[in-house]
């Protein structure tokens, strides 16, 4: 169109920005708050326990306990060598890590937050963790070994080894005692029964490189899963043992999370991006591109509120390279480590 007079131009200009307006508007998450915790130490996985409306952040060597309604830390569970995930047996009122570092578990009371026990995974490196409400049992998804450990959350107990075809990742359950795990050095989900640890099937993930993340939509029998070397989320049937469909996210997804309130799937990306997908039809997905922080790879969602959580921190210069260290990472900025809260 050929604008030529001026009020032409006023109303375009009008028409613009209330298009603008409405576009902010529609946008599906905004960061509300940023929480600053501080602290040494790297960090992995962040969890949400339910029950007492906690998040737990892995720093490396310790937890960070973040009471959310009040946003402000309030505990840090210490001696975790290595941690990278934290589960909860909310029942049974206690909190498990897993401690790449000595290859272990801490179990931790809920309550309290004191140390229980500390039992040895039948692996080496356990990474991801979950508990699964319907075998009563723990899972470590043991990057250095390709295998999985299964433990009684109520005692404590080794009960089994599951052995896998590659290096794992994040699992879920489906609540019915069926366990599903990334295999990120295969681009596939392998599926195992809960209570025998028979593996029940293999799931091939075309156009999905690297499977890092998963969250599970039990409702629908779905998992969604971050592909961290292609920039895509694979949408599979876990019943049918099918890829449904990929979609385009962020750089460097690492995190998945999904909420079945709103029925929206998220991936967080390093290059600072937030994937919020939605199902407009049935299986026609859109992806709205929320802005966070570069860095801010992993996530958690809280159901509870529809909050996500990310974490990162301030880098300063990294250090010129030596044949040591070819490639040095850039130090991290002393006190800058910080919980970003969106919300819709």
């Amino acid at each position: 169109m050929n604008i030529r007079s001026p009020r032409h131009r006023l109303l375009a200009a009008v028409l613009v920005a209330i298009a603008s307006v409405n576009a902010s508007a529609q946008a599906p998450y905004h960061l509300v708050k940023r929480i600053t915790t501080g602290g040494e130490g790297g960090w992995d996985y962040l969890a949400v326990e339910p029950s007492t409306h906690r998040l737990f952040v892995s720093r490396g060597s310790h937890v960070q306990v973040i009471d959310v309604d009040r946003d402000s830390m309030i505990a840090d569970i210490g001696d975790t060598p290595g941690v990278h995930g934290i589960a909860f047996a909310s029942a049974l009122g206690r909190g498990f890590t897993s401690n790449g570092r000595d290859s272990t578990v801490t179990i931790f009371d809920l309550e309290t937050l004191a140390t229980i026990s500390r039992v040895k995974v039948t692996g080496r490196n356990p990474d991801a963790i979950l508990f699964d409400s319907a075998s009563g049992r723990v899972f470590t998804f043991n990057g250095g070994s390709a295998n999985a450990t299964a433990i009684d959350a109520a005692t404590g107990t080794v009960v089994g080894t599951v052995s896998l075809t590659g290096k794992p990742e994040t699992g879920q359950s489906d609540g019915k005692g069926t366990i599903f795990v990334n295999i990120e050095t295969k681009n596939e989900i392998i599926a195992f029964d809960a209570r025998t640890l028979a593996v029940k099937s293999h799931i091939t993930l075309p156009g999905c490189d690297e499977p890092t993340g998963m969250a599970i939509d039990r409702a629908k029998s779905r998992l969604y899963v971050g592909c961290g070397g292609n920039k895509t989320m694979a949408i599979v049937d876990y019943l049918k043992g099918a890829l449904l469909t990929t979609v385009a996210v962020g750089e460097g997804v690492d995190a998945n999370a999904f909420d079945p309130s709103s029925g929206l799937s998220f991936a967080s990306g390093g290059d600072g991006t937030l994937a919020v997908v939605r199902e407009d039809a049935p299986r026609h997905f859109a992806v709205s591109m929320v802005p966070t922080v570069r860095g801010a790879r992993t996530m958690t969602l809280d159901p509870r509120t529809h909050r996500v959580y990310l974490s990162s921190a301030q880098y300063g210069v990294a250090p010129a390279p030596t044949a040591e260290r070819p490639n040095p990472r850039p130090p991290m900025v002393p006190g800058s480590f910080t919980i970003l809260v969106f919300e819709p």
